[in-house]
């Protein structure tokens, strides 16, 4: 139960952290992560591919929850 505790942390930071950087691309037309660690480094890639997963899983945890 503790593992599930800190992936739901875990996917809950990555998707705040992508939902304030699309929301300062939005406003600001400025992408923080991709100023702070490079517009097209690894890091950056490996950021917003783990957001992304982060989101698919937050789906799948709902969509089992609502039934």
């Amino acid at each position: 139960m503790k593992n599930a505790q800190v992936l739901q942390t875990i996917a809950m930071i990555l998707l705040l952290i992508g939902g304030l950087n699309w929301g300062l691309i939005g406003l600001c037309e400025w992408n923080f992560i991709g100023s702070v660690f490079g517009y097209t480094s690894v890091l950056t890639r490996t950021i917003y591919i783990l957001a992304g997963l982060a989101a698919i899983y937050r789906i799948v945890v709902w969509a089992k929850t609502e039934k």
